[in-house]
């Protein structure tokens, strides 16, 4: 593995590249990147980037993003077949044809989307600033308007309890978080570690949420984290935190609420084959002038919008 990391860093200073992976990736692709985060940090570390190619070690919806910023870029994905079952929830037609039943529809679209339906939603937004998002689109466009947000039915029924503001939810969902993350493996967790704070992502189902001590994207767990004075934390997310969790606090427990938590789609990453795409300019995104000028105006007023 030495000789293929030592290879992979000579690489990216010849090809000016810059390695973005999302906190659900393998340990070693944690560790060959030159940035971690969610889906917000990465989007903003994205937009920000000075390298020419971006290899996205996430999933495609991700790597669109990252293009439709840096359309004069190359962006990489180390595997085509990456997809999120969420994002193959909600299609544009399946949109237009929901707005058709409103009079007044403003459509917030997760950013775990695909680019055709983050260009026919007016904003989008991460599971960082969902709930300030929200607030704003009210601010801007006023009550008499009628809200829909797609695609995840957990995250959308979570924002509209803690802001109090009426929406109208896509049903869709995480396999990961929503099928896998139960309520008796968090009931089971707790009674066995007692002292433990109980952190949940806001993709999870509501009786997990209202078990855990707090509702957190995946970057706001690793900042509360740092900052509590909890020694042991029970985390309802995907496995692939618990690595940068334990690596940033050493002095910290960790325990998964189920093991199961895994995201296949993620894991398809690998560093043979962040080698083997940057090596051969491989798995290059492109997104359609006409739907990336149009998605580039939802994401960045997102941007605009913080945590």
């Amino acid at each position: 593995m030495n000789d293929i990391i030592q290879k992979l860093n000579i690489l990216k200073k010849e090809k000016k590249a810059v390695v973005l992976a999302h906190v659900y990736q393998r340990s070693e692709i944690h560790d060959i990147a030159d940035f971690v985060g969610d889906s917000l940090e990465l989007s903003r570390q994205a937009a920000q980037t000075k390298a020419d190619v971006i290899v996205f070690c996430g999933v495609h919806f991700m790597a669109e993003t990252a293009y439709i910023l840096n359309p004069q870029k190359k962006v990489l994905i180390p595997d085509l077949e990456a997809g999120c079952p969420m994002a193959d929830m909600i299609t544009v037609e399946k949109l237009k044809e929901f707005k058709l039943k409103f009079k007044n529809p403003v459509v917030i679209s997760y950013v775990n989307t695909y680019a055709t339906v983050k260009a026919e939603s007016d904003i989008c937004c991460t599971s960082s600033n969902a709930v300030n998002v929200v607030k704003k689109v009210v601010e801007s466009f006023g009550k008499n308007i009628d809200i829909i947000f797609t695609p995840d039915r957990n995250l959308g029924e979570y924002i509209q309890k803690i802001s109090g503001i009426k929406m109208n939810i896509w049903n869709g969902f995480c396999p990961t978080h929503n099928n896998f993350i139960l309520p008796e493996y968090v009931k089971t967790a707790k009674n066995k570690y007692p002292k433990a704070e109980v952190l949940a992502h806001p993709e999870c189902r509501p009786e997990v949420l209202d078990l855990a001590d707090y509702a957190l994207s995946t970057g706001s767990m690793c900042k509360r984290i740092k900052e509590s004075s909890s020694k042991e934390f029970i985390i309802c997310t995907e496995t692939g935190i618990l690595y940068k969790l334990q690596k940033d606090n050493p002095g910290k427990k960790f325990y998964p609420a189920t093991n199961l938590s895994i995201c296949p789609n993620m894991k398809k990453i690998t560093l043979a084959k962040v080698y083997d795409i940057l090596a051969n300019m491989k798995n290059i995104i492109f997104v359609q002038d006409n739907i990336r000028e149009r998605a580039y105006i939802p994401i960045s007023k997102m941007l605009k919008i913080n945590a």
